[in-house]
């Protein structure tokens, strides 16, 4: 098989190029140090220790790290090949189940008349939730949901969530809402003033009600269930240019262990703020694209901004403005999330890492933004 070949093949594996190097090489050497397998890839030993572990939980390698130096080896590829076969036969419960859901997904719009089916849409949509939920919802109303909320974040969905039409903030439970609004959300807003039902999920789908089919049962007005990655980002531009700053922060999760991995670019934007004000320096390796050009490109470097609308205080310059400032051995490059354009890069994929307290580069490797070959 020519190396055009494999690496096509190595791809639809959701490696990338310099995965694929990186690998190819330890493959050529059997085991070595990450420092020799820089050299043989042509990237830096950071990078190798970082795709090392990546390649490691994919069960294509396995890292030596009781020895010093440490060391890298190449699972044989018997090995390899039986964990993806074994994986595939994993996903295939889960992707028949959802390709059976073809009346869900031919429905882009429903209408609703009743309080309960509101409810009941609510639950199933953030059962579904993968990666983001933004959610208002009355303060009476937050008991039917609680669970499915818990269940997001403990999946480790962001969840944003607003309890509206509470004449009591925070809502209910104890004096100061902690018992109540524990685990049911990243960050917890509430407002006295009642408001919409809005519910996004992933960007992708979600619900929109008046007050009142939720407050009367004698009313003709009437809810939407829609499924439209077209509608549902504006809803969520709406929720958090309009709503949620009127509303007063009462609970925030505490930040996630590093090193962590997102796809959702305002949830690596929400650990990344939580990082930075507990005195810490993260660094980051964004996948994505230049805004100026779609040229892809891999970035490394430590941030020293988040500007964000999520978490108080805010520093967001517009509503809905969400972005990282990433300095690199290049210069400070800005980067921002799907559909980004006043950034200099959209991100796909972002990795977080605990960096230096002083924010120092310990282990000498030059950051920057490289252009990656598609």
């Amino acid at each position: 098989m020519d190396d055009r070949t494999l690496n096509g093949l190595l791809r639809r594996f959701g490696l990338s190029d310099k995965e694929i190097d990186t690998y190819l090489s330890l493959l050529e050497h059997g085991e070595a140090k990450a420092s020799t397998i820089a050299d043989a890839a042509g990237v830096s030993k950071r990078y190798v220790y970082s795709v090392s572990e990546s390649l490691e939980n994919r069960g294509f390698v396995e890292v030596n790290d009781h020895v010093v130096p440490t060391t890298i080896r190449a699972n044989p590829p018997d090995e390899v090949i039986n964990r993806l076969r074994s994986d595939a036969d994993a996903i295939r419960p889960g992707l028949e189940e959802r390709f059976s859901r073809t009346e869900r997904r031919a429905e882009q719009f429903e209408v609703i008349k009743s309080r309960v089916t509101v409810i009941k849409r609510i639950r199933s949509l953030l059962d579904d939730a993968e990666s983001e939920v933004t959610l208002s919802i009355a303060a009476k109303h937050l008991p039917e949901v609680r669970e499915s909320l818990a269940d997001a974040v403990d999946r480790g969905v962001l969840v944003l969530l607003l309890v509206s039409d509470d004449g009591k903030a925070p809502a209910g439970g104890a004096e100061d809402g902690s018992t109540e609004l524990d685990g049911v959300a990243s960050v917890v807003r509430t407002w006295s003033e009642a408001m919409p039902t809005l519910l996004t999920v992933d960007s992708a789908a979600g619900v929109v009600a008046p007050p009142e089919l939720l407050r009367r049962s004698d009313t003709d007005r009437q809810a939407i269930h829609f499924r439209q990655e077209q509608l549902a980002p504006v809803i969520v531009g709406s929720f958090l240019g309009n709503y949620w700053p009127a509303a007063s922060e009462v609970a925030t999760a505490p930040p996630a262990a590093l090193p962590a991995e997102y796809a959702n670019f305002r949830h690596t934007l929400f650990q990344v703020t939580l990082h930075l004000r507990a005195g810490e320096t993260p660094r980051v390796t964004v996948g994505g694209r230049r805004t100026d050009g779609d040229e892809a490109v891999e970035l490394v470097g430590r941030v020293v901004e988040a500007k964000q609308g999520m978490v108080e205080p805010t520093n967001n310059e517009f509503p809905v403005q969400h972005s990282l400032v990433v300095e690199t051995a290049d210069g400070t490059v800005t980067v921002g999330g799907k559909g980004a354009f006043v950034e200099d890069v959209e991100a796909d994929l972002v990795r977080i890492e605990a960096g230096d307290p002083d924010g120092s580069d310990s282990t000498g490797e030059a950051d920057g933004a490289r252009a990656v070959d598609e």
